[in-house]
């Protein structure tokens, strides 16, 4: 009886996960090396992520932080780390992560990106999943990007339902 019941409840997780129900409020990155070197070669990034999510049939409040080092003019090689606070099971993940952002626009720069995520919950077994993002960035003052777009996300070793979702994402970039 409580072996159905656990997993009743692992499979009301992933559902709930995999349909992406998290929504992620805001991000912020800044930019390091000058107001005219965002996105460029040897700048690097600092992202911070604060969200809501819902899992397990608990509420969450996500918190996190990612940097990012470009390694040549619009590709950046990061790395972020997420930890869903206020809820049980505890939830933590961690996202290497390669983005491109096409520098020629002057007004507009889209971004395509790939990612691959590891999940960890506790008293369950960890998880992988792997993505990619499209956007752009839109320049709103000197050294100011707003970002948006849409991230896919596909878990690995999944036997039941949906297993990946698609959900938006939005980036404020300060270069300074």
């Amino acid at each position: 009886m409580r072996s159905d019941r656990m997993k009743k409840l692992f499979i009301g997780f992933f559902v709930t996960v995999l349909s992406g129900y998290s929504v992620v409020v805001s991000a912020a990155s800044v930019g390091t090396g000058g107001v005219s070197t965002a996105f460029s070669k040897n700048s690097t990034s600092i992202g911070v992520v604060v969200g809501s999510g819902s899992s397990f049939n608990d509420d969450y409040i996500i918190l996190g932080v990612g940097v990012g080092y470009y390694i040549t003019n619009g590709l950046e090689l990061g790395i972020d780390l997420q930890h869903w606070f206020s809820g049980d099971p505890s939830i933590t993940k961690i996202s290497p992560q390669i983005r491109y952002v096409f520098t020629q626009p002057k007004v507009i720069k889209p971004y395509v990106g790939v990612f691959y995520r590891r999940t960890f919950v506790d008293d369950f077994d960890d998880q992988d999943s792997f993505g990619y993002r499209a956007g752009a960035y839109f320049s709103a003052k000197s050294g100011v990007y707003i970002g948006g777009g849409i991230v896919y996300e596909e878990y690995t070793d999944c036997n039941f339902g949906d297993c990946s979702s698609t959900y938006p994402e939005i980036l404020f970039t300060v270069s300074f």
